[in-house]
This record gives structure tokens, sequence and C-alpha cells, in this order.
């Protein structure tokens, strides 16, 4: 994909669902949680619009030469971002349609645009699934204590 969106699908591969900082710090997790969303301002960082209800979302990078997972960000998301971003769920949920408008308006791109991203984002995920195991790096995460 050619073109760079500040709104993206960001798919975990299967054998890292839950090896995130909830699950493996979880008494951090909560100062991390409410250091970001305070930091942020009442404001999506992705979207920008003001939002009483932040979510914490963590992005990770992929080392697919050495199968490592790698935590590169946590920012403060609003629930329409989120939804966007963990599309998998989302659409299990029956609320594809409405992540999908969201990522075409924040993004403002076409539908054939936004679908091209998903595809590519699909091929990211079958690619980074057939790596058979993943080791986890969180020491970014002491920037956020």
């Amino acid at each position: 994909m050619d073109k760079k969106y500040k709104l993206c699908f960001e798919f975990v591969p299967d054998g890292c669902w839950y090896s995130n900082l909830r699950s493996v710090m979880p008494g951090a997790w909560k100062t991390i949680r409410k250091n970001v969303v305070a930091r942020a301002g009442g404001r999506c960082a992705i979207c920008g619009a003001p939002s009483a209800r932040l979510e914490a979302h963590e992005r990770w990078e992929y080392d697919e030469k050495h199968a490592v997972q790698r935590l590169k960000d946590v920012i403060a998301v609003c629930p329409d971002c989120h939804a966007v971003i963990h599309y998998g769920r989302t659409s299990l949920k029956g609320d594809a349609r409405a992540a999908e408008e969201h990522f075409m308006r924040v993004n403002g791109c076409s539908y054939a645009e936004m679908r091209a991203a998903l595809g590519a984002a699909n091929a990211d995920h079958i690619r980074r699934n057939a790596l058979p195991e993943w080791s986890l790096d969180v020491g970014k995460a002491a920037d956020y204590l």
C-alpha cells in the first residue's frame, strides 16, 4: 500500500493475542492507561475528536526476521478509532460498516482505498501468522509510567 493513513487497521498475529501490557503487566497497565489518557487532554490522538471516554491503545511493531512483537507507543483513542484499529473484533460484533465509514471519514479516502488498506492489513496478518512463535518486548512501557 503506497498511501499512508493516520487511522489504520492493526491486526495482531494470532500467536500474539493477549501478549499485551494489560496481561503481562496488569499493575503497571492501570498507571500507563491513566497517564496516557491524562496526557491526551480529552482528545483522540488519531482523529482529534473530543471524547469523554478515551481508551489506551498499544501500538506494536513486528520484527518478522526475529519474530519479536515490540511495543512502539501507547496512545489515547476514541472508541470509534479503536473500533477501526481492532477491525477483526469489531467485525465479529457486527459493527464493521460503522468502522469502515469512520476509517474513510478520518482518512478522507474512498471505499476502494479503504478496502485496499484492509486488504494490505490482512496480507500482513497472514504473513505474520506464518511465524510459529513471537517473543514480546515491552521495554518501552517504562516511558509511560
